[in-house]
């Protein structure tokens, strides 16, 4: 049962409204994720401007929705996992590049060292080493590409430590997280 509450868009007033209404005039839908995030609307907003953002990144959405799923096993987040498998699909991922990716299996080298370094990140917590860093520029991605996939895993860490606190009700088809290995 979730912990915090997800806002009824028809109750929701000033500026959640008016987030909750965007939300829903863009993707048809409005996602518990958001709904609960609007009991502040400065976490909404601050989401969606960052999310909106990166969406006009030079990454693209098939990549920024790998590091997604990278991110939400890192964290053990079953809402984010669950809503970018949906949402990589809509993206023009297949099943089989959606697991790759939620399991760090061999995809393309530009992709895997791309989700190498965001798995990276988040295991070092960002503290990572100029050896990181070079493998990911030896795939060819450039330093404003590494600089977004810094802020694709600061934007799903945030999501799913949100999610993961507020036990955020799951409203896409649920994905189970897979088991992490033990060292």
């Amino acid at each position: 049962m979730a912990r915090f509450h997800a806002l009824n868009p028809a109750a929701a007033t000033g500026k959640a409204l008016d987030l909750l209404t965007a939300v829903q005039n863009k993707l048809g839908v409005t996602p518990n994720m958001m709904r609960t995030m609007a009991s502040s609307p400065a976490v909404l907003d601050a989401y969606l401007a960052f999310s909106g953002a990166l969406s006009k990144g030079s990454l693209g959405g098939k990549l920024g929705e790998q590091i997604a799923l990278a991110v939400a096993e890192a964290n053990s987040c079953q809402y984010c996992a669950s809503a970018h498998a949906v949402l990589g699909q809509r993206a023009g991922l297949d099943d089989a590049a959606i697991q790759a990716s939620r399991r760090g299996a061999p995809l393309d080298a530009r992709t895997d060292a791309a989700l190498r370094f965001a798995r990276t990140l988040v295991a070092r917590q960002g503290l990572v080493t100029a050896t990181d860093v070079a493998a990911v520029r030896a795939a060819g991605l450039s330093e404003g590409e590494v600089g977004e996939i810094i802020a694709h895993v600061a934007l799903n860490t945030f999501t799913n430590y949100f999610n993961n606190t507020a036990e955020t009700d799951i409203d896409f088809p649920v994905v189970e997280l897979l088991e992490k290995e033990v060292a």
